[in-house]
């Protein structure tokens, strides 16, 4: 029996729809389908992807500054040492560079990594798995007109995947509403002052149904960030 962190929490009604051998393969069909219409929708080219860089390349992403890579010496390295990546968003714009892409032109990857500074809880893993992208664009496209158009095609891709799982798995609920709405994370907590940015992330989810936040990262008038 493998043993939960005491912050992931399982209601008590809770039941799957979907026995152990069927979820692994509604998992594969998933990641499958969803690749092939990322790929068509954004017009990416896949990659491989490293899983541990050299330190001293500078291509490891650390996160918010305080998360500690996982590291290990290396025999054929005379010693020297690589780190698991955490992330790929510096790899991702050299690799763009190295490739040869041209604007409107982009890549995607099956990430795969390990967060040793995690927290965990239902959303949250030491390891990664997960779809990541990224494209060239012009200097004149920096807009949020463009973030939220790139954002309404992924989201149709997350559609048509809900749709195909089902076509497969009948007793898996519809839960995607038709639209996905924005909101900035100023006004998230203009309307929620007294939640923390996580419970108004969820709360504004429940609500909407489905939403993407933008600008996270600048203080906001309370003098906080909404996330790192």
């Amino acid at each position: 029996m493998i043993e939960l962190p005491c912050s992931v929490l399982i209601p008590k009604p809770y039941r799957p729809l979907l026995g152990v051998k069927d979820t692994q393969v509604a998992i594969k069909k998933l990641k499958d389908f969803f690749e092939q219409a990322l790929a068509e929708e954004l017009g990416l080219v896949r990659v491989s992807a490293p899983l541990f860089v050299r330190p001293e390349s500078g291509l490891n992403d650390n996160l918010t500054g305080a998360e500690r890579p996982v590291s290990f010496e290396v025999k054929g390295l005379n010693g020297g040492t690589c780190e698991i990546v955490q992330s790929l968003a510096k790899w991702k714009r050299m690799a763009l560079h190295h490739y040869g892409f041209r604007p409107g032109e982009g890549l995607y990857t099956d990430m795969n990594a390990i967060r040793r500074d995690e927290e965990l809880d239902n959303l949250h893993s030491i390891y990664v798995d997960q779809w990541d992208w990224e494209k060239v664009i012009r200097r004149e496209e920096r807009t949020v007109a463009t973030l939220q158009a790139t954002v309404r095609s992924i989201y149709r891709v997350l559609r048509k995947t809900e749709d195909y799982i089902r076509g497969f798995f009948p007793l898996l609920p519809s839960q995607l509403p038709a639209e996905v709405r924005f909101i900035t994370a100023q006004e998230l907590e203009d309307r929620y002052p007294d939640l923390s940015p996580k419970e108004r992330e969820e709360t504004i989810a429940r609500k909407w149904g489905a939403v993407f936040i933008m600008k996270i990262g600048g203080l906001m008038k309370s003098g906080r960030r909404h996330d790192g």
